[in-house]
């Protein structure tokens, strides 16, 4: 009988890497990231432990070919049952000041990318009524800071278009779950590719490891979770921040900010 098969973007290191390790014991693995050798040596190490088909796809989804092509794949595989949507990046910088193409990319990967490999997704699971989706957003959702205007926005998109495909599989009774995963400070490269200094973030107490991530996220997701926000300290900060009226959750940002 064939394994199902779970779809993890980002793959190549950090919670998308754990992802595939936490999920290799009882599922086929489709991993996609821009590091093919990345991918297969991470592949060969999870499918004979655990008897997984582990396939390394490599492709930049901010390439409309590459995305297409991913697209295709996951819609036509009858075996899929978890799409993990994980790839993204960060900047540093005021908007004016940094790259357009950075920006383009990240709006590329976080907003166009995850719309279609969800609508891609889903076209094959909802006839099926089996499967989900997690979108892996942050904590930026919630919480903006000077110096990421692209990056908190992208994440804010991530979770309202979550939470519009909860309503929508809603609407017609579909048992095909979805997550918006929104971790804080999490020790991966994200921050060493900003070439960032994780002490100038935020206190060691606040960091969180990948493994705590993807735990709290799988966690969630057999309980059918909407939002899965890693970690106590983040759940109170969500909690408290997004009741403030505007104008003093500016001022909070504001601060924080420097």
């Amino acid at each position: 009988m064939p394994r199902p098969l779970a779809v993890i973007t980002g793959a190549s290191s950090g919670i998308g890497e754990i992802f595939a390790r936490r999920l290799a014991a009882d599922h086929d693995l489709l991993l996609i990231a821009r590091r093919r050798d990345r991918l297969e040596t991470l592949g060969a190490e999870l499918s004979q432990p655990h008897g997984a088909a582990v396939e390394a796809l490599g492709a930049d989804l901010t390439d409309e070919k590459d995305l297409a092509r991913v697209e295709g794949r996951i819609a036509t595989d009858p075996r899929l049952v978890l799409l993990v949507n994980n790839a993204g990046f960060g900047t540093r910088g005021l908007l004016w000041e940094t790259p357009r193409d950075g920006q383009d990319k990240m709006l590329a990967l976080h907003v166009v990318a995850t719309m279609r490999l969800c609508r891609a997704a889903l076209g094959a699971m909802v006839p099926r009524d089996r499967g989900a989706i997690i979108n892996v957003a942050s904590v930026a959702a919630f919480v903006r800071r000077a110096g990421g205007a692209n990056y908190g926005s992208t994440k804010s998109w991530m979770t309202v278009f979550t939470e519009a495909l909860y309503l929508e599989l809603r609407s017609v009774r579909s048992r095909v779950a979805v997550q918006a995963l929104c971790p804080g400070f999490t020790f991966t490269e994200f921050h060493d590719t900003m070439q960032v200094k994780r002490e100038s973030m935020a206190s060691p107490s606040f960091w969180l490891t990948a493994e705590q991530v993807v735990d709290a996220s799988l966690a969630g997701l057999r309980r059918r979770k909407l939002f899965v926000i890693p970690g106590w300290r983040y759940r109170l900060i969500v909690a408290v921040v997004t009741k403030l009226p505007s104008r003093l959750r500016l001022a909070v940002e504001s601060r924080m900010a420097r």
